[in-house]
Parts: structure tokens; C-alpha cells; sequence
């Protein structure tokens, strides 16, 4: 097992992530896929490390991979280089020293080698230029395109590799990018998490287990499938499903769950470098974070106990609804936290709990503590309202109340008069003309309301 000295963190993403590896050579790809690698001949590639300059270190530990990877059906390579054809002269950097060396071929794995072999660190460090020409390096076709950047510095040339990268993955031309840092001081590793899938290379012995981690992920998928079973094992399905990377809090993928013609969950590909943070989007959520996928490999992410009923809100014995456009809310009876709002008389599933539901009606219903169980259809039900005929011969202040004081409806200078829908129950009116000045001149009314009725009130009858 490989010591990391300098980095923790780095030992534990490497037992993450890789699995015993088979030789490359034995391998054989699904698809076409076309690997290009931007090699970094800047000048301060010739400071040392370990005790060879950084340029050595580097071609022969990509030549030696470079052997391995010989043979592999399907699989083409390229090499861009920058920074190796004009020395570097402070104030007079040259941002156009980037150059496609060794077209994309199969078998050409000797040729880049001795490619390699011939370059002189020399110049600057065009990044975002560099990620820009390689766009059009890559053949026409739909094979998988991976580029893998080996630089020890950050952009030299005032433009913004982030953003020349988040371009070409969003057009498709590429998959994000495998950045390797060669001996990058602390403060300059965060620029290039934005640019790609990021790994730091602290040693010499690092830089060649970094190097075949990232060879194999750009030339394997990792798939995973979400299991979402019930206490029975059997396989729920039709959420929708969102992992962002923890690290940037990114969406990297969203997708309505869905089982295949087996009955077992979709796989899907998934960048097995990122640590994931994913919700299922029941009701209420289902949420796992710090998930790590291990490359090459098959993954299952598990819940347990996915069990969803049915609750449906509506008014008694019709659903003509004479509010309009009219939206519950269900809140968790535990936590009184909001979880959804929907339409009145849809049957929305929920996992399995206890709920409290809120009808926005005048005065507001709540129905606590509704079961909702799996498979079966929880019904909350709500009487029907009925009208108040209010009628004022002046204008003026009043308010109409719950028998438990609760406010229904407020009337401020103007004339009350109107039609208001009350749900059934027991209620007062006060009112007070605005040409009256004394309190002693308040009307106090109770009144009854009754579903699908209509109660006339004359304030001053």
C-alpha cells in the first residue's frame, strides 16, 4: 500500500476510489474513446522535485503508462503541449504557445512517447487557451472524449480555464476534464477543482497511482443504481433523483427514477471522482450525502423502507370547490416542518407518517395527525363552506370572529357589505359606523353558518 506523507486526505480519496486494477492491456472498451492528453512544458516544470526536474518525472512516468495502454481496442490518443516553443520573458509571455504535437491515432503510443522525449520546458502556462484548441483536435464522432492536463502551475495568460471547461462539457465535446497537479502549492489547488475532476500529486510515487486511476476512469464507466425498497423488498419507483457534488454544491445529475423491463432499477454512469450528496424526492425527502461510487464498478445506493400511501384532500360529498384555485399544505405532525402544497382532490403519494394537513379556507381547517400508511389511500375530508349575505347601510370598521376569537375577516373605512364564504360553524360580527365616536356604538351580531347555505345579515336590520 502506497504512503501519502504529505496529504491524508489523499490516501483516503485513493482507497475510495480504486479497486485492484487490472493490466490496461488486457482491457477492452465498450465504445471508441479518444484520450487527450495536454502535457504542461512551462518553464517551471524544469524546478525540481524528489530530485529530478519535474519535466522528467513526469514523460517517464507518462511513457511508462503510455506502454500499458497499447493495444487497447477502440482507444485513441493524442498529445497537445504548451509552453515548450518560445522561452519565457517576464511581460512578454507568448498565450499562443500551445500546439496539437501528436494528432489523435490508434497505436500511436510510441510516437507520443518520442514526442515527449524532445520537449524542453521553456515557456508560460496558456490553460484556458490550451482547453480551448483541444476542442478542435478531437476527431468527429460520438466516441468518449477525455482530456487529462498534467501542469505544476496555474493560468499565466489572464484568461479563465473554468470557463473555457464548463463551455466545452456543456456542448458535449468533452466529458470534465482529469487535471493531475505536479507539486501545485496549497493556495493554487482550489483554481482547478472548477476546471475538472481535480487530484494532487504530491510525490513522484503519488503522480504514477494518480496517473492510473485517472486512465482508468477516462476509459471505464462507473455505474450505479438507486434501490428504493419497502419492508417487503419490493422496488419503489417514479421519484425524481438529484446528486450534486458536495464540494461545489453543483447538480450533476437529476432523473426520474424508473425500473427496467427486469423490474430492478435503471443504471446509470455516474463520475465516480466527485463525493455526492442525493436526494430522493419523496414526500418528504429521502437524503444520503458524502457518497463516494467506486470506479470500475457496479454500485448500489440503498434506502430501506421506502413505503409511500396515498393522501387525498377534498371537501364532503362533491368536488366542486367554490374558493377557486385552491392548494393544501401538509406539514410533518412531529417536526411541524412544511413538506408539500398541492391541489385539492389530487392524490399525492407520501412515505409513510404522520401528517398534519392545512386547508386555506375562511376561517383556515387543519386535520391533525393523518395516518398515511403504505398502499393505501389516507382521506381528509372537509365539510363544504356555505355564504354570508353581508349588508351595511354605512361604511365603517368591523371584524368577524371564530367562536374561539379567531380573526376571519377584517372591514377597514369602507362599506362591509359583500358575499363572503365562511366554512359552518359559530361566528360574531362587531362593527362600528366611521361617522360614529363612541366605542358604545358598536354592533355586536352572532351568527350560524351551514354548508352549501347562505346566511343573510343586515348589520344595521
Amino acid at each position: 500500500m502506497i504512503t501519502f506523507r504529505k496529504h491524508l486526505a489523499w490516501s483516503i480519496l485513493i482507497a475510495g476510489l480504486i479497486a485492484p486494477l487490472l493490466p490496461l492491456a488486457q482491457e477492452t472498451l465498450e465504445d471508441d474513446t479518444q484520450i487527450l492528453f495536454v502535457f504542461d512544458a512551462s518553464n517551471s516544470m524544469n524546478s525540481f522535485w524528489e530530485g529530478n526536474r519535474k519535466i522528467m518525472v513526469a514523460t517517464r512516468l507518462l511513457s511508462e503508462s503510455l506502454d500499458e495502454l497499447y493495444g487497447i481496442p477502440g482507444l485513441q490518443l493524442g498529445l497537445r503541449v504548451y509552453g515548450h516553443q518560445t522561452k519565457f520573458v517576464q511581460g512578454n509571455q507568448d498565450c499562443d504557445d500551445t500546439e496539437l504535437v501528436v494528432p489523435f491515432s490508434t497505436g500511436n503510443n510510441l510516437v507520443i512517447k518520442r514526442s515527449l522525449a524532445r520537449i524542453q520546458a521553456r515557456g508560460t502556462t496558456p490553460i484556458a487557451r490550451s482547453l480551448e484548441r483541444a476542442a478542435e483536435d478531437f476527431p468527429a464522432g460520438n466516441g468518449r472524449k477525455v482530456i487529462v492536463l498534467i501542469t505544476d502551475g496555474i493560468e499565466a495568460c489572464d484568461e479563465d480555464p473554468c470557463a473555457v471547461s464548463q463551455m466545452l462539457q456543456a456542448r458535449g465535446i468533452i466529458v470534465k476534464p482529469f487535471i493531475i497537479g505536479i507539486g501545485l502549492e496549497e493556495q493554487f489547488k482550489e483554481t482547478f477543482r472548477c476546471v475538472g475532476n481535480f487530484f494532487d500529486a504530491t510525490d513522484a510515487e503519488t503522480f504514477r497511482e494518480v496517473l492510473d486511476i485517472v486512465l482508468e476512469q477516462a476509459m471505464h464507466d462507473t455505474t450505479y443504481e438507486i434501490d428504493l425498497m419497502d419492508s417487503d423488498g419490493v422496488h419503489d419507483t417514479n421519484v425524481a433523483v438529484t446528486l450534486r457534488d458536495q464540494h461545489t454544491g453543483q447538480v450533476m445529475q437529476q432523473f426520474m427514477h424508473t425500473l427496467n423491463q427486469n423490474l430492478v432499477p435503471d443504471t446509470m454512469h455516474i463520475d465516480p471522482v466527485p463525493t455526492y450528496d442525493v436526494t430522493v424526492h419523496t414526500l418528504p425527502p429521502l437524503l444520503r450525502d458524502s457518497v463516494r461510487f467506486n470506479a470500475r464498478s457496479h454500485n448500489h445506493l440503498r434506502f430501506q423502507g421506502v413505503e409511500q400511501g396515498t393522501l387525498r384532500a377534498e371537501f364532503a360529498r362533491s368536488e366542486r370547490n367554490e374558493y377557486g384555485d385552491f392548494h393544501v399544505l401538509v406539514s410533518d405532525s412531529e417536526s411541524g416542518l412544511p413538506v408539500h402544497s398541492f391541489e385539492i382532490n389530487k392524490p399525492v403519494k407520501f412515505l409513510s407518517g404522520t401528517y398534519d394537513v392545512h386547508f386555506p379556507t375562511a376561517p383556515p381547517t387543519w386535520v391533525r395527525n393523518v395516518a398515511v400508511r403504505k398502499g393505501q389511500i389516507a382521506p381528509v375530508i372537509i365539510p363544504q363552506p356555505g355564504y354570508l349575505q353581508l349588508d351595511a347601510a354605512t361604511a365603517g370598521y368591523g371584524t368577524i370572529l371564530t367562536e374561539d376569537g379567531l380573526v376571519v375577516y377584517k372591514f377597514d373605512i369602507g362599506n362591509p357589505s359583500a358575499r363572503l364564504l365562511l366554512q359552518p360553524g359559530n361566528y360574531t360580527l362587531l362593527f362600528r359606523a366611521r361617522s360614529a365616536n363612541s366605542s358604545e356604538y358598536s354592533v355586536t351580531k352572532q351568527f350560524s353558518i351551514v354548508s352549501r347555505k347562505t346566511h343573510h345579515l343586515s348589520i344595521h336590520g
